[in-house]
């Protein structure tokens, strides 16, 4: 027995021509996404994005441990030391972030 032959009854003519179309429609498409997406953020705006992700990491450390401490001050009547102390715990965590966080290389988008 053989195998029997595959029967395409197109052209090629006919699938360069459905090929093209289909390019077309794909290169219409992403240009219509692109335009819908706007322009790519410049530099300088993701440069001040990461230095507010930075500041507000910081801040958010130190805020942190000053709650903490505030409240473990008001939970066992250790005023003003367990505020003093967790508030340089939270200072410490929030430097930590900041070297963390510049320590990074760059991702590609």
């Amino acid at each position: 027995m053989s195998d029997p032959e595959p029967h395409d009854s197109r052209s090629d003519a006919e699938l360069a021509r459905d090929r093209a179309s289909l390019q077309a429609r794909l290169d219409a498409l992403k240009s219509s996404r692109a335009a819908e997406e706007g322009p790519e953020p410049s530099r300088a705006a993701k440069g001040m994005a990461e230095g507010f992700k930075i500041a507000s990491e910081f801040i958010a450390g130190i805020v942190v441990g000053a709650v903490i401490g505030y409240g473990i001050d008001q939970l066992f009547g250790t005023t003003p030391f367990g505020l003093i102390v967790f508030l340089l715990f939270g200072f410490a965590a929030g430097v930590l972030n900041v070297v963390r966080t510049a320590g990074r290389k760059p991702t590609a988008p």
